[in-house]
């Protein structure tokens, strides 16, 4: 993609999963990339192995340095890093308070940071991983579902607030990838996400091309779009379809063998916090 040659693009949680698979794409196509995580050294292994340059550290303030790290620019940013908290009410405020911030306002302070620049000269790309869940639910993990909710808001935000200003905006929305995000998920992803799950150089591929079709709304897994549709449409049906499927997920995980507590619902601010889903 001829646009994205020699492009600065950051790309947050990018030490593995969707992350590294989108920083080896756009490195691919000729950009200049800075590689975020906060593992450092899954960030420098990715970075060695497409020439990029690495920020370690936290996504919500990672745009100065990114800055620094490309020379003065940012063309692209990625806001990919995410946690998949699980549980409902009853998960602590901790797990909320991780979840908004990372899922939520991590974008929101790196738009913060960007917009000034971009505004001024009348260009940005703004690529939010979002998740089938921002257009859904996720059953099991109310912290997940509502945050990338909000996530999606924020992205249809900046998009229609700023796309006469040059601002390009784009949310990602998949449904299950092979990640360690989807290995943590435990019932509820065996049983919503598994068995459709692709790879995240798939979900790369769609990125790329969305870009190139300035599509606002990407969609990995097309028929999350007929979902889309039906739960507009058809709200009270699509809710009793999605009690049912959560009737399916408390006989699947009141019959299995015991676990931990902590397997039964997307999570993992450690392992999770670089995936982005």
């Amino acid at each position: 993609m001829e646009a994205l040659r020699g492009a600065a693009v950051v790309v947050t949680g990018a030490g593995g999963g969707i992350g590294a698979a989108l920083a080896r794409a756009f490195a691919a196509e000729g950009a200049r990339v800075a590689v975020n995580d906060l593992d450092a050294d899954a960030a420098r292994e990715v970075a060695r192995e497409i020439g990029a340059a690495v920020v370690a550290g936290d996504a919500s303030d990672v745009v100065p340095a990114a800055r620094e790290a490309l020379g003065g620019g940012i063309d692209v940013f990625c806001a990919n890093a995410g946690v998949g908290t699980g549980g409902g009410p009853e998960a602590d405020e901790a797990a909320w308070e991780l979840a908004w911030d990372v899922n939520v306002m991590a974008h929101v302070r790196a738009a913060r940071a960007l917009l000034p620049q971009w505004l001024e000269r009348g260009s940005g790309r703004f690529v939010s991983t979002v998740s089938a869940a921002g257009l859904l639910t996720m059953i099991g993990a109310a912290p997940y579902s509502v945050t990338k909710h909000g996530a999606l808001a924020f992205a249809e935000w900046l998009s229609l607030t700023y796309r006469h200003r040059g601002i390009r905006v784009h949310a990602v929305c998949p449904q299950g990838v092979r990640t360690a995000m989807l290995e943590a998920s435990g019932t509820a992803g065996d049983l919503v996400l598994a068995p459709n799950a692709i790879e995240p150089e798939d979900v790369a591929r769609a990125v790329l091309a969305g870009i190139a079709e300035e599509r606002f709304l990407i969609l990995p897994h097309p028929e999350v779009a007929n979902h889309y549709e039906a739960r507009a449409a058809q709200p009270e049906r699509w809710l009793r379809g999605m009690n049912k499927l959560q009737r399916r997920y408390e006989e699947l995980r009141d019959t299995e063998a015991p676990r931990d507590a902590d397997t039964e619902a997307p999570r993992g601010a450690e392992a999770a916090a670089k995936e982005g889903a």
